[in-house]
């Protein structure tokens, strides 16, 4: 690299000030009231040695900086210059800083002054309405100008809600000029910033994060989860329907007669669950099994769960129990395991349960920190619908001969 080429020059200094503007300090500063200007930027430039050995090259370097000034263009840096003595070309001056004495020669020097204008306006709309939103503002303002065509429905919207905290609606049912539930599915993220910053705690759920809980956060609704049940026993179809997924509300309003409920996460387990009397089995959803605490007749019924021998496995097994203390395990012990062992599989390192459960039986407990402990082998795992079908019928069987 050539030493000219280490020299600032104007399009270097174009550079400095579009940083400015990139990481937003020029337009923060707008919005705090704070002065950045008068600017001055430091200049790379020839040593006093340099300027002797390499003079025409100086000249030619000091030539197109003046050219770039605002001297010479109208607008842009004012050049500081300094004196040099150098002992055969005798006293020089050469540039060594330069000044932008306001943000509009900054701005127009990047061709960035209708942004600017343009942003002052959103920012003064914004603040107008909600002050608080200042200092987002100045830490945001490229969002917010990213955001330039939709800003005021998006300012609408934070009115909307600060009007109606918690309403109680869908997104589709939201009835803001120009604004679809699509805009919003889209800009979740965003308006999750400013909504934190509008509302009142007291209309802000903490616990619901993340895009998928926007509707939690705020009070609207969502689309229900469903729950996925089969009726095993003909006798107790619902309409003459025995597979069926309803909102979990509707399950725990569900009035049956089935004595016995099976609960497996395994999909295929639980469409080739045999049929069995007063039964039904209920395709579990992993560590969503806690929602069943809301099914209060299932504290009336037995209520059986069969889930991977794994760490896993019994983590859920153990929380189920928080919702539903009386459940029993069918299907998770030493037993099924060691008859399988031909067909035992790895657990994902991600998947793996390292505390420890305080829910399970002693032999479930065992069970679990054998696996956990990696005494049969490293990160053992039978799968349900790995186990012999012969095998889950038999237990099956002799659960259900048994007395409740």
């Amino acid at each position: 690299m050539s030493a000219v080429s280490t020299w600032s020059d104007a399009a270097t200094i174009r550079a400095q000030v579009q940083r400015l503007w990139d990481d937003g300090r020029l337009l923060a500063a707008r919005v705090r009231g704070e002065s950045l200007f008068p600017l001055e930027l430091r200049l790379r430039q020839p040593t006093v040695a340099q300027t002797g050995e390499r003079f025409d090259e100086v000249r030619a370097w000091i030539k197109e900086l003046d050219a770039g000034s605002k001297t010479a263009r109208g607008y842009g840096y004012q050049i500081v210059w300094r004196e040099i003595n150098h002992r055969q070309l005798g006293r020089n001056r050469i540039p060594d800083s330069v000044v932008f004495e306001s943000d509009t020669d900054a701005l127009r020097l990047i061709g960035r002054q209708a942004e600017a204008r343009r942003f002052d306006q959103m920012a003064a709309a914004t603040v107008g309405a909600f002050p608080q939103l200042a200092d987002w503002l100045a830490r945001r303002s490229l969002v917010v100008l990213e955001q330039s065509e939709a800003w005021a429905r998006i300012l609408a919207i934070l009115e909307w809600f600060a009007a109606h905290p918690r309403p109680g609606l869908y997104l589709r049912q939201l009835d803001i000029e120009g604004v679809d539930s699509k805009f919003i599915e889209t800009r979740k993220a965003l308006l999750t910033e400013l909504l934190d910053l509008v509302l009142p705690a007291g209309a802000i759920d903490p616990k619901a994060t993340g895009a998928r809980q926007f509707e939690a956060r705020y009070g609207l609704l969502s689309k229900p989860a469903l729950l996925r049940f089969r009726v095993l026993d003909p006798a107790h179809a619902i309409g003459g329907l025995s597979d069926l997924a309803v909102p979990l509300a509707q399950f725990a309003a569900l009035q049956t007669n089935a004595r016995r409920v099976f609960i497996t996460e395994n999909e295929i387990n639980g469409l080739a669950f045999p049929a069995l009397p007063d039964a039904m089995v209920i395709f579990g959803g992993g560590y969503g099994v806690e929602r069943l605490a809301d099914v209060d007749w299932l504290a009336t019924r037995e209520v059986a769960y069969w889930g991977d021998i794994d760490t896993h496995g019994f983590a859920i097994l153990d929380r189920l129990r928080a919702a539903i203390p009386h459940a029993r395990s069918i299907l998770m012990d030493s037993a099924t395991l060691m008859a399988h062992r031909a067909l035992w599989g790895a657990e994902d390192r991600d998947k793996r349960f390292g505390g420890q459960p305080s829910r399970l039986e002693r032999d479930e407990l065992a069970l679990f920190e054998a696996l956990r402990d990696d005494v049969f082998g490293e990160r053992i795992r039978m799968e349900q619908e790995r186990l012999s079908y012969a095998w889950v019928e038999h237990a099956l069987a002799t659960l259900t001969a048994s007395p409740g």
